[in-house]
C-alpha cells in the first residue's frame, strides 16, 4: 500500500483538518474578543469628551456600548480571521508539523483547504449577523448617543427622511436631507393659525444651506381660504428654519442601522420620488462585499504564515501581512469616498477592493510552493 499516496490525496474532514480548525477556533475566539475590547476601549477614548462634559451617568455609557458591541464584533471579525491564519498555521510551521506534512505529498493549497472552507463560514455567518443583529443594536445605540448623551430631541424615526420639525407658527417636513451637500429635498412648509388650523402651504423643491442660512431658488406659496379654496401667493420665501445641518445630522442613520433589504426598499422609494441614490447603492453593495473579508484575509495570510525562515523571518512576514491587512481598509475607506461623491459606480467602488486582494492573494496562494 502506497501510504504516502494515500496521505497525499488527503480527504476533506481528515484528522488533520479537524487539528487545524480546532487549532484556529481556540485563536479566533480569543483574537476577536481582544480586538474587540480594544475597539471598544478606542471609541470610548474617542468619546470621553461627551461623557465628561455632559455629565452622563456610568450606566448610560455601558449600555451605549453593549448596544454597539455588534457593530464593534463586525468591524473586527476580519482582523480575527487574519490574526487566526497567522497563528495557527505559522505555529504549526514553526513547530515543523507543516513540514511532516508536506513531506507526506501534502500540499501548501491542501492544507489550507480547511481555514479556506470555514472563512466562507464565517462570511456567511458575518452576513446573517449584520443583517439580524447589528442593525436593531446599531440603532438603539446611536439613539442613547444622540438623545441621551448629546441631549438631542429625536425629530424623526426616519433619520434623515421624512423629518418633522416644529417651528414658529408652523410644522416643516423634509423630505430627504442630502448630508454630504448640506441640501434639504421636498420640504413642505404647514402655515398654522393659533387654534392651529391650516392657514397655508409652502413647498420647497430643494434649499441649499450657505453657512448662515438655508436658501431656496424657487418656493411656492398657498393660502387657505375659508371655504376650503387654495389660493397661489406671489414672492413666496422659503420660511425660516433655525434647524442647522449639524442639528440635522444626528437624525442621519449609519448604513449599519438598516438592513440589506430595508436599504434596497428605501433605494426604490427614493428612486420612485426622484431622489439621488448614489450613496445608498454604494452602501448597499458595500453590505454584500464586506462580509468577503474573511477568505480573502485567508488567502493573503497563508502565504506568509508558512515562510520557512524562524522567529524574524515569521515576525517579518506577520508585518508584511498586517500591512496587506490595513491596506484593504485603506482601500475600501478610499473606493467608498470615491463611491459616495459619484466619482466611481456603485458596484465598482464596493467590489473593486476585494477584487484586487483576491487576485493578490490567489497568486501567492497558488504558487507557494
Amino acid at each position: 500500500m502506497d501510504t504516502r499516496g494515500g496521505i497525499k490525496n488527503l480527504p476533506l474532514g481528515s484528522i488533520i483538518d479537524g487539528y487545524l480548525v480546532r487549532a484556529f477556533f481556540r485563536i479566533f475566539f480569543s483574537t476577536l474578543l481582544v480586538t474587540t475590547s480594544l475597539y471598544i476601549v478606542v471609541d470610548f477614548f474617542d468619546r470621553i469628551t461627551n461623557f465628561l462634559d455632559n455629565a452622563i451617568p456610568v450606566w448610560t455609557v455601558i449600555r451605549y456600548f453593549v448596544y454597539n458591541a455588534p457593530l464593534s464584533i463586525s468591524r473586527v471579525i476580519g482582523f480575527a480571521t487574519l490574526f487566526s491564519t497567522l497563528f495557527c498555521l505559522g505555529m504549526a510551521a514553526r513547530t515543523n508539523e507543516i513540514t511532516a506534512m508536506r513531506s507526506s505529498g501534502i500540499s501548501v493549497q491542501r492544507i489550507a483547504l480547511p481555514l479556506l472552507i470555514l472563512s466562507m463560514f464565517i462570511c456567511l455567518s458575518t452576513f446573517f449577523w449584520n443583517e439580524a443583529l447589528v442593525p436593531i443594536f446599531a440603532h438603539r445605540a446611536q439613539a442613547i448617543y444622540k438623545v441621551e448623551i448629546q441631549k438631542k430631541q429625536q425629530q424623526s424615526l426616519f433619520g434623515t427622511r421624512e423629518i418633522w420639525l416644529r417651528a414658529q407658527g408652523s410644522f416643516i417636513n423634509i423630505g430627504n436631507f442630502d448630508t454630504r451637500t448640506n441640501v434639504l429635498e421636498h420640504v413642505t412648509v404647514f402655515l398654522l393659525n393659533r387654534d392651529f388650523s391650516l392657514r397655508g402651504l409652502v413647498e420647497v423643491p430643494s434649499a441649499r444651506w450657505n453657512g448662515h442660512e438655508w436658501e431656496a431658488k424657487e418656493a411656492t406659496g398657498w393660502n387657505i381660504l375659508a371655504d376650503g379654496k387654495m389660493v397661489r401667493r406671489k414672492d413666496t420665501d422659503l420660511p425660516t428654519i433655525s434647524n442647522t445641518p449639524d442639528d440635522l445630522k444626528l437624525l442621519a442613520r449609519d448604513p449599519e442601522e438598516f438592513t440589506f433589504f430595508d436599504l434596497q426598499r428605501q433605494i426604490s422609494e427614493m428612486k420612485a420620488k426622484g431622489m439621488d441614490t448614489t450613496s445608498d447603492e454604494v452602501d448597499l453593495q458595500t453590505k454584500l462585499a464586506l462580509p468577503f473579508i474573511s477568505p480573502l484575509m485567508v488567502l493573503l495570510a497563508t502565504p506568509f504564515a508558512l515562510k520557512k525562515q524562524m522567529s524574524a523571518g515569521l515576525a517579518l512576514s506577520f508585518g508584511a501581512a498586517m500591512v496587506v491587512g490595513f491596506g484593504y481598509w485603506v482601500l475600501t475607506a478610499l473606493c467608498i469616498s470615491l463611491g459616495h461623491s459619484g466619482a466611481l459606480p456603485a458596484s465598482i467602488a464596493a467590489w473593486i477592493p476585494n477584487t484586487i486582494f483576491a487576485m493578490i492573494g490567489l497568486f501567492y496562494f497558488t504558487t507557494e510552493e
